[in-house]
């Protein structure tokens, strides 16, 4: 299950890559390169076209997220060996009074 997750993820990952490069920006960027927007503007319509792609990024984004959670909550379990910090246990640790400094006493004002 563990291995299954991760394939997908890596496709949503390269599809996410992929929607991103296709959007166009302000400049041109790489979409009008590589065709970008004007073989998917034929089909939808140049409007429509950015709202796909703005739709479809926004869902591979959510769902790539969700898939790293579910993987690292569910599947990855801590190893024996980890140390847990003092918060993680809920507990307070006190130093041996051994270690503690010494503190002098002020020497008593003589009037």
């Amino acid at each position: 299950m563990y291995n299954l997750l991760m394939m997908v993820s890596v496709l949503v990952a390269l599809v996410l890559i992929i929607t991103v490069l296709l959007q166009s920006s302000k400049g041109g960027g790489l979409a009008g390169s590589f065709g970008g927007t004007g073989t998917f503007g034929t089909v939808f319509g140049t409007r429509r076209t950015a709202d796909f792609l703005s739709k479809t990024t926004w869902w591979l984004g959510g769902s790539l997220i969700v898939l790293a959670l579910v993987i690292n909550l569910f599947f990855l379990k801590p190893s024996g060996n980890a140390q847990r910090s003092a918060i993680q246990d809920g507990t307070q640790q006190v130093p041996p009074s051994s270690s503690l400094p010494v503190q002098n006493q002020p020497a008593p004002v003589q009037k």
